[in-house]
């Protein structure tokens, strides 16, 4: 099993109601700014230990578990909103940081979207953003309103049904498999590591995955890109946006969200450059941790 060459360590910090798990790395306090790291969507901060283990300089790193993710409690409704992942973040650099201080921001996939609204929400909070692969939705109409709230309102009677239960594993290896199957690269000792973290065992022996299941219930609200791009407009930190030399995103979204869209929306934000990660996919901070490490901090450093 992979073994971290600079361990964490965990705390429980009473937020919003919930009980909000946070990893921390490196020294209480630091020269440099504190870096943030935001996991994506059926993850965990853990997921950033193989670059946390590639990084050069030693620094102050949060990692938080999102509502619902990790060890975070969940919210015990039916359903989450996007904006709560923005208060949670606000909330939580308010205990961590200084009053005026301005944070490195890096997110993943869903981090990586959260990452790049909220520093168009409160630009002064954040020095320098890493957006990995976080590249928003396809564009919406109006007139998609109805179907969404009727698709909505079914998953949540699914959700209560149980037909929307997270799978369970027999043993820590069969999540390690499951994560292998996911990402072709992901190497058998990355992942019996990441399934310690991704899943823990119930009172039955099962292994369930810790992720609440409400979140595959999908947004009421439809992705409004016009507010999407107001928030990019809004950005003052000098972005990096990240991308995987396997185009997950045309992967993903087959012709109905291309990459060139993504790049053309980056145009909104004032200071932004794109760096791509060879052989690497969605999961590129397992896949290639020391190429996203020698570029996260060759970014935060320029």
């Amino acid at each position: 099993m992979y073994t971290p060459l600079k361990p964490s360590r965990s705390s429980m910090l009473p937020l919003r109601r919930l009980n909000y798990h946070v990893r921390h790395w490196g020294p209480e306090h630091s020269p440099l700014p504190t870096l943030v790291l935001l996991h994506g969507w059926m993850d965990v901060g853990a997921s950033y230990q193989f670059t946390v283990d590639a990084l050069q300089q030693e620094r102050r790193i949060l990692a938080p578990d999102w509502r619902g993710f990790g060890l975070t409690s969940s919210t015990q409704a039916d359903h989450y909103f996007f904006a709560d992942y923005l208060a949670d973040l606000d909330l939580l650099l308010d205990h961590y940081c200084a009053p005026g201080e301005a944070v490195d921001l890096v997110g993943h996939s869903m981090g990586g979207n959260i990452a790049m609204m909220y520093a168009g929400v409160r630009p002064e909070r954040i020095r320098r953003l890493v957006n990995l692969e976080g590249f928003g939705l396809p564009a919406t109409r109006p007139a998609q309103a109805p179907g969404r709230y009727a698709q909505w309102i079914d998953e949540i009677k699914q959700l209560h049904r149980g037909e929307m239960a997270l799978k369970t594993y027999d043993s820590q290896a069969g999540v390690a498999q499951r994560l292998m199957k996911t990402n072709r690269r992901l190497t058998q000792d990355k992942a019996e590591w990441l399934a310690g973290h991704w899943a823990q065992a119930n009172a039955q022996g099962q292994w369930e995955i810790l992720g609440d299941p409400a979140h595959k219930i999908t947004s009421a609200q439809l992705y409004r890109l016009d507010e999407a791009l107001a928030l990019y407009e809004r950005i003052t930190a000098p972005v990096l946006a990240v991308e995987a030399s396997d185009d997950s995103l045309g992967q993903w979204w087959k012709g109905k969200y291309r990459l060139e869209e993504y790049h053309e929306r980056l145009t909104r934000v004032p200071d932004a450059r794109i760096a791509v990660v060879e052989d690497a996919g969605h999961m590129l901070h397992h896949d290639q941790p020391a190429q996203v490490a020698r570029l996260i901090e060759e970014f935060l450093a320029g």
